[in-house]
């Protein structure tokens, strides 16, 4: 399971790294015309911190159980981007964008399996 984990972490910290850096580097305008109507909602400055959540979470996942140091982490992280992903769902789903709140499902329920096994019988 241990693997797993693992797997999980990296395949959560690429995607999280990737969507998070997007969010970073492109304007707001760039961000809803590439088909994220969402951030239409938001403010310039929110969408980047989104984006600063996403990529920070994303580190989080991998940098503290590699280096040893803090691997509580690991578990507090997955646990942010869980609530990332239960607030983008909110948020699709006030914008009736169903097939988004699909994707912020398997996101958010691979990142809480990543927390409880870290939390629990996995932990560093």
């Amino acid at each position: 399971m241990n693997t797993v984990l693992w797997i999980l972490a990296g395949l959560l910290a690429v995607a999280f790294l990737a969507a998070g850096a997007m969010k970073l580097t492109q304007p707001r305008e760039k961000l809803v015309g590439s088909g994220m109507g969402w951030a239409e909602d938001f403010s310039d400055r929110t969408v980047k911190l989104i984006g600063a959540a996403e990529m920070l979470g994303a580190i989080g996942l991998i940098l503290p159980a590699i280096t040893k140091l803090a691997p509580v982490l690991v578990p507090l992280a997955a646990t942010g981007l869980v609530l990332v992903m239960v607030g983008a769902a909110v948020t699709h789903g006030r914008r009736r964008e169903v097939p988004m709140i699909a994707i912020n499902a398997v996101l958010g329920i691979l990142a809480a399996i990543v927390a409880w096994g870290r939390f629990g019988p996995y932990a560093f």
